[in-house]
């Protein structure tokens, strides 16, 4: 199957590629010998309800014999719907392998000037995934490969990394790199990640070691500083000249300082830097005495015309911010969409660096990497489905219902039939799935789980907060919401239910106070699942309102402008009431198709 990059990562020379997926192990996608009782296979099923109208009102409805699952797969007979008994939740089933490997599309020219790319960075999925940057190094990694180009990811070895998601592990060097007056003994290892080649960097210290990615107990600033001259050195120890050095965030904003003011002077020479700011929020704030441990002197840079934090100039003492060195450093910086460009040179303390370096900062709009979010070839749906045959889109929705405990029937309505008229009036599924952080609007989603409960909605949120007293508020809210009839929120990460909610969702909410570029709008579209968003950033780049009637052909989701609760009022009420009143002429049939075909 061909697939192409949304947005094409926003370069012309990166569109379709084929991506082979290769099942290794066979395992039911729907979980064996649970507890329900509902069968997708029974003869016939008495279901109970009880009509608003009437509290005493029993109503027993006859299902069919012929379920909606058999009709789409027949090999779901005899298969058992999830339910939140079951000792194991059914998005920790276990699912066959996912091996996601490059192949050269015969209909896609290959680039002419081909280069040697290598992605320095803290992240990438699936192994070493935290937000959407690891999802964009692995995606655009492959784009790259498609059109021919030699590529390898260099990440730290960290610990939390499952090594059973590495294929061909294999020490290839041991050499030194300078940390704080010493030279630390380090290993490079050498294997392949969803068909892409990456290169593992292992300190003999005690970086990167702890469960997560994230937040372990060593000093994580010196932590990167250390892996940014630890690249450089195991290039110049083997003789890599790659043509570029692509590095992420300020995570890796060291490495071009090191590069042009240290190792450009030694042997490598061939390189060139390119630095893409996915997340302006964080600045890679140190002390100059931090910088210097890596053998740079820090004083050096703390100017404003280099690397100084422009925030603490005349303080004791100033602070480098290693981003804003990468900006001045680099030789383009990239950005993830147009809008947040131009929001960047207009805001926040960055922006006199980024206007004195305009002439190479650019805005490209991120993509999705179509070989994992395809809702035809995914492993963790029950059901597979695409543009021009929704109906595994219905079953995915079902099954997450159930499996969440989530009635497929509202209050008066059983299996989507209105009790009192017969009419079919089905319930929207709303999902939002996101790190809790102030970034992505926790005031909304907080307002949203109220609004869509009262517009006869459900909501699933899905996500983690780092913040303590966020964390807690949302627990709170869990356990107000979580045994009643519409909301389920799980304050968790999880790959493989996020992949299921996206397929059982009818629309997706992004109500982002700023987003850079944003991928679950794009995933949400990818599967079917309509877009409301806050007109910012990315959102603004990939999401055009139904009811802009200037740019109708592109229409494709509900956008709001304010931060206020009205404004996402407006944005739900538009959503819920073309639900409702056009769903099976326009929502089904237009919008959701629209949707699709534009993420292909």
């Amino acid at each position: 199957m061909e697939n192409t990059v949304v947005g094409a990562f926003g370069h012309p020379s990166l569109v379709a590629r084929r991506a082979s997926l290769r099942r290794n192990k066979k395992s039911s996608r729907l979980p064996a010998g649970a507890a329900a009782s509902y069968r997708l296979n029974s003869p016939s099923r008495r279901i109970k309800a009880v009509d608003t109208n009437s509290q005493d009102l029993n109503v027993h409805l006859e299902a069919r014999a012929e379920s909606a699952a058999d009709t789409i797969n027949p090999a779901l007979k005899g298969s058992v719907w999830p339910s939140p008994s079951d000792e194991t939740p059914f998005w920790k089933k276990e699912f066959p392998t996912w091996d996601v490997s490059v192949e050269v599309p015969a209909d896609v020219e290959k680039d002419s000037d081909l280069m040697h790319i290598i992605h320095v960075t803290a992240e990438m999925a699936p192994i070493a995934k935290v937000g959407g940057l690891g999802d964009v190094v692995t995606g655009l990694a492959r784009a790259c490969l498609s059109r021919g180009h030699t590529v390898d990811v260099v990440l730290p070895f960290y610990e939390c990394i499952e090594k059973r998601q590495i294929t061909d592990l294999t020490l290839i060097t041991t050499y030194n790199s300078f940390h704080d007056g010493d030279w630390i003994p380090t290993n490079a290892y050498r294997g392949e990640v969803s068909g892409i080649p990456v290169i593992f960097v292992e300190p003999s210290n005690q970086f990167f070691k702890g469960k997560y990615v994230y937040g372990g107990s060593y000093n994580e600033l010196e932590a990167y500083i250390f892996f940014s001259r630890a690249c450089l050195e195991w290039m110049q120890v083997t003789g890599v000249q790659p043509d570029i050095i692509h590095v992420h965030e300020w995570q890796t904003s060291a490495l071009p300082l090191l590069y042009w003011d240290m190792y450009h002077q030694l042997s490598l020479k061939r390189p060139r830097i390119t630095l893409t700011i996915h997340n302006m929020e964080h600045y890679g704030e140190c002390r100059q005495e931090q910088l210097s441990k890596c053998g740079l002197d820090g004083a050096i840079y703390a100017t404003t015309d280099k690397a100084v934090d422009d925030r603490t100039i005349g303080h004791n003492p100033e602070r480098l911010s290693l981003l804003k060195g990468g900006i001045v450093y680099d030789n383009a910086v990239l950005t993830v969409s147009p809008t947040y460009l131009k929001e960047t040179l207009c805001s926040g303390w960055l922006s006199s660096t980024l206007i004195r370096n305009r002439d190479k900062y650019f805005g490209i709009l991120n993509g999705i990497d179509t070989a994992i979010w395809n809702p035809a070839t995914d492993i963790y749906l029950p059901v597979k489905f695409n543009a021009q045959k929704l109906e595994g889109k219905k079953f995915c929705k079902n099954y997450v219902q159930k499996g969440l405990g989530l009635p497929v029937e509202s209050a008066g309505i059983v299996e989507g039939k209105d009790v009192v008229n017969g009419t079919q009036r089905k319930v929207p599924l709303v999902v939002c799935i996101t790190r809790l952080v102030a970034q992505k609007g926790l005031h909304l989603i907080t307002h949203a789980i109220k609004n869509v409960e009262e517009l006869g909605g459900q909501m699933v949120v899905l996500g983690k907060a780092p913040d303590d007293r966020v964390e807690r508020e949302f627990k709170d809210l869990a356990d107000l919401y979580n045994e009643g009839p519409a909301i389920r929120i799980l304050l968790m990460y999880s790959e493989e239910l996020s992949h299921m909610l996206y397929a059982a969702a009818d629309m997706v909410l992004v109500p982002s106070l700023y987003e850079p570029c944003g991928l679950a709008q794009m995933i949400g579209m990818r599967y079917g699942a309509v877009p409301t968003v806050r007109r910012t950033g990315g959102l603004a780049d990939t999401v055009f309102d139904i009811d802009d009637h200037s740019n109708s052909h592109m229409a494709n989701g509900f956008v709001f402008d304010g931060i206020d609760e009205g404004s996402l009022n407006g944005a739900l009420d538009r959503a819920f009431s073309l639900y409702k009143n056009r769903q099976e002429i326009f929502w089904l049939r237009d919008l959701i198709y629209n949707c699709c075909c534009r993420t292909r």
